[in-house]
């Protein structure tokens, strides 16, 4: 009886209070990321069946980063303007549509071209998610649900990444179609159960608002903000070789599709396993202590990659280092962004946030890759420790000198579209 009891307790401050809609998001992240197989696959798909060297892979990644740098801005902009909803609706109906199209795609130009599309609807997902979990979730409970929807995430991952590579022993079109299918299925969930959360401005302060109007250019003068960007540039760059030349490396090592898919797979079960009792862990620690233990995690547990040869145990380890430093930084980095950001510039600001993973995205692979192929994985997986311990630095500086991570603005007076009215869900939703 007092293991029920201590476990309904955790469950209920761990998922407990949180908006009904908050839950129904978490679902359709959990179904779109069940079926996510081509983006992990994308190198070894073009290096291992199409025959495509490594610096054409990342050239590849590298563009469909590049339609993610794009996105980053657009869907930030729009989900201010327009909504959330229709942002986010539109972004996974296009995303399901040139996933389908890249399965069929042939020839070295249009398969660069439909990545690069590929990757602007897809990353487009990102500030209005982010924006609903702000609008709808109370700050104090904020890191709380991000956590909570990055565990959805790498649920879907883990399970992903280990079908996927059993999927692709029998042919990779399948894995295109499922990705699309299953991105259409998380559509769908979000048209009938999220309605719309952008917040609305009241009457009474509608003529003479005391906000100031949050523009693009608003955010890039936000020395602070701009700055935690820049890190966040930095420690992306490192992540993105988990999905590029990661695979690559492994593969020339003679790891198989499978065992690399059972490898990969392990970041999205660790964090599974681990993203809750450590979320609950880092409540009242130092935030500057937590993200700069993840830069110097994530760094180092890439560099391990540089003696692991050809054993895919080695390269398992090296998953686990970075796999903690990724738990630590997420929930805290999208918190923090969220109560940075004014309720009326949260797609703006969120855009922004983003648009340094996605400029990882573009920049991560084509360096990678052109340090894999010409100094080789000891030079890489190196750099990468060094990058991270360099980003850790930066937030310790920028900590002491400008007070930033651990700045908070007040909560703006905003009024909610009725729709978008918090329900209370059963703690265990």
């Amino acid at each position: 009886m007092l293991v029920t009891a201590r476990f309904r307790r955790v469950v209920q401050e761990t998922a407990g209070g949180l908006p009904r809609q908050f839950w129904w998001l978490w679902v359709s992240t959990l179904v779109n990321k069940l079926g996510a197989f081509v983006v992990p696959f994308l190198a070894m798909y073009l290096t291992k069946d199409r025959g495509y060297s490594a610096s054409y892979a990342g050239l590849v990644a590298s563009l469909f980063g590049l339609g993610s740098a794009a996105a980053a801005l657009l869907a930030g902009v729009l989900t201010d303007r327009i909504g959330r909803r229709p942002t986010l609706l539109g972004a996974q109906l296009g995303t399901a549509l040139f996933t389908t199209v890249l399965g069929f795609t042939d020839g070295q130009v249009a398969i660069a071209v439909v990545a690069f599309l590929v990757g602007l609807f897809n990353n487009a997902t990102r500030p209005p998610t982010s924006a609903v979990i702000a609008d709808l979730v109370p700050p104090e409970d904020r890191v709380r649900a991000y956590s909570l929807n990055y565990w959805a995430v790498n649920i879907g991952f883990g399970l992903s990444a280990a079908l996927a590579g059993l999927i692709a022993t029998h042919g990779y079109l399948t894995l295109f179609l499922l990705d699309a299918f299953s991105t259409l299925v998380c559509a769908l969930v979000i048209f009938v159960r999220i309605p719309e959360t952008r917040p609305q401005v009241a009457p009474e302060q509608s003529a003479d608002s005391a906000e100031p109007r949050i523009s693009l250019l608003s955010v890039f003068r936000d020395a602070p903000f701009m700055a935690l960007v820049g890190l966040t540039l930095m420690l992306a760059l490192v992540f993105q070789q988990g999905s590029t030349t990661l695979a690559v490396d492994m593969g020339a090592a003679g790891i198989t599709s499978t065992e690399y898919g059972l490898v990969i797979g392990l970041n999205g079960l660790l964090i599974v396993v681990l993203q809750i009792p450590l979320t609950r862990w880092m409540q009242g620690r130092s935030r500057t202590g937590l993200l700069i233990a993840s830069c110097l995690l994530t760094g180092w547990g890439f560099g391990l990659a540089a003696v692991a040869g050809s054993s895919a145990w080695l390269f398992a380890l090296s998953v686990a280092v970075w796999t903690v430093g990724e738990i630590l930084n997420m929930p805290v980095m999208m918190g923090l962004v969220a109560e940075l950001a004014p309720a009326h510039g949260r797609g703006r600001y969120q855009g922004v946030f983003s648009l340094s993973w996605s400029l990882a995205s573009f920049l991560g692979p084509a360096g990678g890759g052109l340090l894999l192929q010409h100094a080789g994985p000891v030079v890489l997986w190196t750099t990468c420790g060094a990058v991270g311990t360099a980003t850790a630095a930066g937030y310790l500086v920028l900590a002491r000198r400008t007070g930033a991570v651990g700045r908070r603005r007040p909560v703006a007076t905003e009024v909610t579209a009725p729709a978008a009215e918090p329900e209370k869900a059963p703690a265990g939703a």
